[in-house]
């Protein structure tokens, strides 16, 4: 029988270059090679013990059957709570989907907002599967290029000048995957008010919120109503294998959304949304802990690769990444990343992972103990030398 051929889409789709980085890291460690992981997002922190707790009673009251495709109740209120005390902005349930982690919600999101053809503006940096989810859905990703000596962050004028008849959404995304950098409030209100003038809608990830180290993130809904949030509890709360997230939408779009969800997810994880809804309520004293580790582990890592000659113009104080310009060593990241990968033994993410402005960066993330970013640090350091 003749191979029977992926559909053309699936083509379109690029590798999620840090995913294939951390199997090759994988293969070598079944072969014996301790290798310093500083490629991966993924807290290395415990999840917090009242989530445990409440998954545990969760099972034992035998809350596992399907839940409202929108998700539980009890989920949903906790989530607005804790965007009135933390954002003070007021929002209502049904204007909540919860997702098996945020992924899903994009995909949803993509799904129900695109027409073949339909432009999304991304920033160039980006988070890596930006692209793939926009042209899965048959949309065009438009990148607008962000430059490393205003922190990577979007400029209302370079966004207007790629608008088009066919723009839908702009999407933004602070705390920012790869760079760490944080958007000020007022830049949000101008691109706010330049998609309100153009009829776009605006899209915010903010799944990293609660990981900034000086100053503070705001939500898009301190601004507008009229936008689309992603978030959930796999950063914060140190959850990511337990996959739970949601999708906070205007009123007239929910429904688009839960026919989606009912047809292709049905509804979230029933057990882990009780552990979501208490991760919001009853971990901010673990949350508060996480940050001045991952604080510490930042500012210790700046120093360390700014003292190896790496460029960090402005300093990131979100999320737990370091893009660090290496463009003085090698103007192709990906060979650079697996050179230290296979020499020195550090796993890192090739910048070209991000996008084309991404290329000659490369990230490094401080989601690992001190004790192994060190170590990680000192063995990239002998690198460098040996290369200088």
């Amino acid at each position: 029988m003749k191979p029977i051929a992926a559909a053309e889409r699936t083509k379109e789709i690029t590798p999620f270059i840090v995913m294939e980085i951390m199997e090759k890291i994988h293969e070598m460690e079944a072969e014996g090679i301790h290798v310093v992981h500083l490629e991966i997002g993924e807290p290395d922190c415990d999840t917090p013990e009242c989530v445990k707790t409440a998954a545990a009673n969760a099972f034992a009251c035998n809350e596992t059957s399907y839940t409202h495709s929108l998700g539980d109740i009890r989920l949903r209120r906790a989530i607005c709570e804790y965007y009135k005390e933390t954002y003070e902005v007021d929002i209502t349930p049904g204007r909540i989907l919860v997702t098996s982690g945020t992924s899903p919600a994009m995909f949803l999101l993509f799904s129900a907002m695109l027409n073949p053809g339909d432009e999304v503006i991304i920033s160039d940096p980006h988070y890596a599967c930006y692209p793939n989810f926009i042209k899965f859905a048959q949309g065009v990703p438009v990148r607008v290029q962000v430059h490393e000596s205003e922190g990577f962050l979007y400029t209302p004028e370079a966004i207007a000048a790629k608008i088009t008849p066919r723009t839908k959404a702009i999407l933004i995304n602070s705390p920012s995957n790869p760079t760490g950098n944080v958007m000020s409030k007022q830049r949000m209100q101008e691109i706010s008010s330049l998609a309100d003038s153009h009829d776009i809608a605006i899209i915010s990830d903010e799944i990293y919120h609660g990981l900034v180290y000086s100053g503070k993130e705001h939500s898009i809904l301190e601004i507008t109503d009229h936008a689309f949030v992603f978030n959930g509890f796999s950063k914060l709360f140190a959850m990511t294998g337990l996959r739970l997230g949601y999708l906070i939408t205007p009123e007239y779009f929910v429904r688009p959304l839960q026919v989606l969800q009912q047809n292709f997810f049905i509804s979230a994880n029933s057990v882990i949304q009780i552990a979501g809804a208490s991760a919001l309520k009853n971990a901010k004293k673990e949350t508060q802990e996480m940050r001045v580790v991952y604080n510490r582990r930042r500012e210790y890592m700046i120093k360390r690769l700014r003292d190896m000659g790496l460029g960090i113009t402005v300093e990131p104080t979100g999320a737990f990444y370091v893009f660090a310009n290496a463009k003085h060593i090698s103007m192709d990241s990906y060979t650079l990343a697996m050179d230290i990968l296979e020499n020195a033994h550090v796993g890192v993410t090739p910048g070209i992972d991000f996008g084309p402005s991404g290329e000659g960066y490369i990230r490094f993330s401080y989601a690992n103990s001190m004790e192994n970013i060190e170590e990680g640090m000192n063995r990239l350091q002998r690198y460098l030398n040996s290369k200088r």
